[in-house]
């Protein structure tokens, strides 16, 4: 049962979704349990301002290449080399069916290795001189603490982007079940090492904890890929023609993706400039709004993108996929948008507050928490824009916008940050990813025309209205509640937060029903059809299909 699970493959989009989506939900609850930790530990500080400071770089590093080459390439064109998606047990490498695949995985694997060994050496002996340039509002000492986390914490690409490419070959062949078990062993190891390597090597030992996790997310999906039949081949042909179309085709996304990290650059240097735990708060803000956008719209992004690039130019399958796909993200980020509101409160004081976290912490992160939730919707389906493009080879369009948004959250940032503190990052962060989610459905527009747009549109009124309802419920519950508890203990602020989100969740439910939700009927009758009512034995058992 459980090998065959393992080695499962998923076809539909929405079984896929739910698979990752679920594991990306117990990925979040290890990092709510790993930001609960931290919190308190060392409270909004200086301290953790050194921590996510000392990521920066590193996570620069990763992004631009491994995300760039694999988003915008590799999985597109390894799909297209797969012949055979069946596991098998033993497999001749030199007779495998997927023979050309297989030389692409090791020429990507192998140039991108170099290369981030050759980074990750250069930014250990340059980290002293960046850290001056990444938090220059932080005190030598607090610079040169930041150096020695970023030069432990630049192990953690290699092993990160290795990873990625075993993930996108998992992706390619459908086999979502361990490739969402991967974030979940990175949470484990930055948990361990906050709870086991701190009392040892105190802040540092957080960064030990960061490497052993980007080891964990790599080692859980190498036995899978030898059993489809990857062989590791230290070997490298540039000459290669899908080489150099990847190289091709993530040359304007690493752009794209270098303007996004130079804003999360920025961010962070405005941020140093600020009260001592405003990084600390941005991070933490963030995290939290991040739960619903990666178990929801992530997840669907990411399960929709092989099917994508299978129909990409068949403009109806493209349509409907994307119309199906962009609707069942909202039926559940809208309602997670107004619980994020109106509970933010309860949630953050329930998650983050112990220990040294204290009132005024959380005052802080509740501003800057709904600033945030406020464009939740707007980042919850870019994701799926932006792999529409990819799916049409079109990386460059994406990359413009970005261009056009980024000097547009860098101006917000420097003004709102002015007036409203670290809440001002938040709300800058929100009116441009809005804009951006604007400018990528407009030209996507151009390009392909008819969207579905007015079915999408109906669907989102829809919704949008009963998630009022569910906010107004929640707000009355909250109310109701609040006399027969006591608000100044975490029993009673997690009470209060339960009971008035079950009832969020219940009226929200409602009111779709009676309004017709598709995606509500859509929901009961997938899960329907997952819950036999007896055993039946039978050699065809395919998926229910979903989108």
């Amino acid at each position: 049962m459980i090998k065959r699970l393992f080695k499962q493959q998923i076809n539909s989009i929405t079984s896929a979704a739910a698979l990752v989506a679920f594991s990306s939900l117990l990925s979040r609850i290890l990092g709510v349990l790993r930001d609960r930790i931290l919190a308190g530990e060392f409270g909004a500080s200086e301290s953790l301002d050194i921590y996510y400071a000392a990521f920066r770089i590193p996570d620069l590093i990763f992004n631009l290449l491994v995300l760039g080459a694999l988003s915008a390439g590799f999985i597109p064109i390894f799909s297209c080399l797969i012949k055979d998606d069946k596991c098998k047990e033993k497999v001749d490498y030199k007779k495998s069916p997927n023979k050309e695949a297989w030389e692409l995985a090791n020429n990507v694997l192998n140039v991108l290795g170099i290369i981030l060994i050759v980074l990750s050496a250069v930014g250990i002996i340059l980290a002293p001189w960046l850290m001056k340039l990444i938090a220059p509002g932080f005190s030598d000492r607090s610079q040169q603490i930041t150096a020695i986390l970023t030069r432990i914490m630049f192990l953690s690409p290699i092993f990160l982007g290795i990873s990625s490419v075993m993930g996108g070959i998992l992706q390619s062949f459908k086999r979502f079940f361990v490739y969402s078990l991967s974030p979940i062993m990175y949470n484990l190891g930055i948990i361990i090492g906050a709870l086991y390597f701190v009392p040892l090597w105190g802040i540092y030992g957080l960064a030990w904890g960061v490497v052993l996790g980007a080891f964990m997310h790599l080692i859980i999906q190498v036995p899978l890929v030898g059993l489809l039949g990857f062989r590791y081949k230290p070997k490298i042909d540039l000459k290669n023609k899908n080489i150099r179309k990847i190289g091709q085709m993530m040359i304007p996304r690493t752009m794209s993706l270098a303007i996004s990290q130079i804003n999360l650059v920025v961010i962070t240097v405005i941020a140093s400039g600020l009260a001592g735990g405003s990084l600390t708060v941005f991070n933490f803000a963030n995290n939290l709004q991040s739960f619903p956008i990666g178990i929801f719209g992530i997840s669907f992004a990411v399960a929709a993108f092989p099917v994508l690039s299978a129909v990409a130019f068949k403009k109806d399958k493209l349509v409907e996929s994307f119309s199906n796909t962009i609707r069942q993200i909202l039926f559940f980020i809208i309602p997670s948008t107004v619980l994020l509101i109106t509970l933010r409160a309860q949630i953050i004081r329930v998650i983050l507050g112990t220990g040294k976290f204290n009132w005024q912490d959380t005052i802080l992160t509740i501003d800057a928490l709904g600033f945030f939730a406020l464009s939740l919707f707007a980042q919850a389906i870019i994701p799926l824009l932006v792999r529409v493009f990819y799916a049409r080879h079109n990386s460059s369009q994406p990359f413009y916008i970005g261009l056009f948004v980024v000097f547009v959250n860098i101006l917000l940032s420097l003004k709102f940050s002015k007036i409203f503190g670290v809440a001002g990052l938040a709300l800058a962060f929100s009116i441009s990813n809005i804009i951006n989610f604007l400018l990528l459905w407009i030209f996507l527009y151009i390009e392909i025309g008819f969207l579905d747009q007015t079915r999408i549109l109906i669907s989102a009124i829809k919704m949008s209205a009963a998630a009022l309802m569910a906010g107004i419920a929640v707000q009355m519950m909250k109310l109701a509640i609040w006399p027969y508890i006591d608000m100044t203990t975490f029993l009673g602020v997690l009470t209060q937060g339960l009971v008035a989100g079950a009832a969020g969740v219940f009226i929200y439910s409602l009111f779709c029903y009676l309004f017709k939700v598709e995606e509500l009927d859509f929901l009961l009758v997938y899960f329907k059809k997952r819950i036999p009512k007896r055993k039946i034995e039978s050699e065809n058992q395919d998926e229910a299909r979903g989108i």
